[in-house]
């Protein structure tokens, strides 16, 4: 199930979204703490069952800074329960963000976030004009908007997500489900 408000605002799913992927952490700690299962495959059952239930319905999901951290600080949390502290120099440390980054190469729950959010634009992008979708997406409001700075809407965030791909045409791109896969695949891994 997935929370829907009118201001925009998914703090409240994303607090839920995290409190399911604990709960499934938890519910698999035998398997996660078992020395007979290594390291790397603890770290396939994390992608494969921890990550999806917390970016469940992502595709909808504006990222604010607020929204983004959150999501790391759990993601690098269970990564440091699977992976353990490094032994260095004598002493026991916790793994840094830039090790973590390196193990899951650049693939945070953030960039697969992103990653599913373009996919899903490039799905809207290439439906016919009479679905309902299409319609939903091309609707703009014909009442006024409140004083103050416009909230973010999903559709910018998405756009600065292209820019920050740096795609040229992505207009024409998009329509070419191939070449737009490609673009999708590029966001998985974006540093």
């Amino acid at each position: 199930m997935s929370t829907v408000h009118t201001d925009n605002k998914i703090e409240e799913e994303i607090k839920e979204r995290i409190a399911v992927g604990n709960k499934a952490f938890f519910a698999n700690k035998k398997i996660f703490q078992s020395k007979l299962i290594s390291k790397n495959a603890k770290l396939k059952l994390y992608i494969s069952v921890i990550r999806p239930v917390v970016t469940y319905a992502c595709e909808t999901w504006i990222l604010k800074e607020t929204i983004t951290n959150r999501l790391m600080v759990f993601e690098r949390k269970i990564l440091r329960k699977i992976r353990g502290p490094t032994y260095e120099n004598g002493s026991w440390r916790i793994k840094t963000k830039v090790e973590l980054d390196k193990l899951i190469k650049h693939e945070t729950i953030i960039n697969f976030a992103r990653a599913q959010r373009l996919g899903w634009y490039g799905h809207i992008e290439r439906t016919q004009d009479t679905r309902m979708v299409k319609a939903i997406h091309a609707w703009k409001p014909t009442s006024k908007r409140p004083m103050g700075r416009p909230k973010i809407r999903w559709e910018n965030d998405v756009k600065k997500d292209i820019r920050r791909l740096k795609v040229p045409n992505w207009k024409t791109l998009v329509q070419e489900r191939g070449r737009w896969k490609e673009v999708v695949g590029k966001a998985k891994t974006l540093h």
